[in-house]
């Protein structure tokens, strides 16, 4: 570092000018009181202004580099690593440079994985969409036609009623997952019944389980109780007994079982269908996926809203075939120490 440089700092001129200062008065004073006491304190003072520069310059050389090198982390480079071994402030300050740098760097990753995650999320999306939408145009071509007998018209439009529904669910469960990823969700903290849950989440599917002959039993008392959302449990259950209800054969049962003991509360629904492939096992739970057994108009987005919701109830769940035939998903609501 060059002495103009150096001089361009404002404390480091007010740090001089002190310096010359205090030297010329002490000077003087000695010169008053003995010649060699002047120049003695002369000698002295132009050591230490000496020392003063030398360590001056070597601290702004190591700031200077160190701006050199913050330079090239800013324009990309990634195997920098700023931390030293010494002791003292200069040296404190590239450690907390390295954390924040590190700290940046991850943040950089994760926008890029949550930009990529965005970008698949959206095209899964568009993709979901324009699947019934092209339906709802093919049915709404054949409604136009001038020969159409009326029977045929009636289940044209209940097609379109049911193409109609499955968007609507769709965008209601997506608002829902934007609600949950965004923190805008606001979960209620209320003691839940387990056995009032499952009711409640069973009650719209009655008429088709009635349809497909199917029996549901709810195993438990009133004493399974978890702290939690009944509105949002509401609709994680009501999504597992939902796809439960779709893998079971006409006149198969589920079975919804109430287990409680001081670490947690659970709920195990049980079906008696085909079960899930132990491929599919692992991924059932994640957005959009559908596994070789799902059904056709399946979205691959309800059981992983489900999971979702639970996650944020201080609770999890897992799915496992049982050695009869047929699923169980295992849910847990952890209990909270106070």
């Amino acid at each position: 570092m060059k002495w103009p440089l150096l001089w361009r700092n404002a404390e480091l001129r007010q740090l001089f000018l002190g310096w010359l200062c205090i030297t010329l008065l002490a000077a003087a004073f000695g010169f008053y009181l003995l010649k060699a006491a002047g120049f003695l304190i002369l000698a002295v003072s132009a050591a230490l202004g000496l020392l003063l520069i030398f360590f001056t310059r070597k601290r702004y050389r190591a700031l200077a580099g160190l701006n050199l090198l913050l330079d090239r982390i800013l324009h990309g480079e990634e195997i920098l690593n700023i931390e030293d071994h010494e002791e003292g402030e200069l040296s404190l300050l590239k450690s907390e440079l390295s954390k924040m740098t590190l700290r940046l760097r991850d943040q950089a990753d994760n926008l890029k994985q949550d930009k990529t995650l965005l970008g698949e999320s959206i095209a899964d999306i568009s993709h979901q969409l324009r699947t019934p939408l092209t339906s709802l145009q093919l049915v709404c071509s054949f409604l136009h036609q001038e020969d159409l007998s009326e029977e045929r018209h009636l289940e044209l439009l209940r097609e379109a009623s049911a193409l109609l529904k499955r968007m609507d669910w769709l965008i209601s469960a997506l608002l829902k997952f934007s609600r949950l990823d965004t923190g805008v969700a606001v979960f209620q903290e209320k003691s839940v019944e387990a056995i009032d849950l499952l009711c409640s989440a069973a009650e719209p599917l009655a008429i088709q389980m009635e349809l497909r002959e199917q029996t549901f039993q709810i195993i438990g008392d009133s004493e399974t109780t978890f702290i939690g959302d009944f509105a949002w449990s509401l609709e994680a259950v009501g999504n597992i007994l939902k796809n439960c209800m779709e893998h079971t054969p006409n006149g198969g049962n589920i079975t919804a079982v109430c287990i409680h003991n001081p670490l947690y509360a659970e709920i195990k629904i049980c079906d008696t269908g085909s079960g899930i492939d132990p491929v599919d096992l692992p991924h059932i739970f994640q957005r959009f996926y559908k596994g070789k057994n799902a059904g056709e108009n399946s979205i691959g987005i309800g059981l992983a809203l489900a999971r979702t919701i639970i996650n944020r109830q201080n609770g999890n769940i897992k799915a496992e075939n049982q050695p009869t035939g047929g699923c169980c998903f295992f849910i847990r609501f952890y209990k909270r120490i106070v």
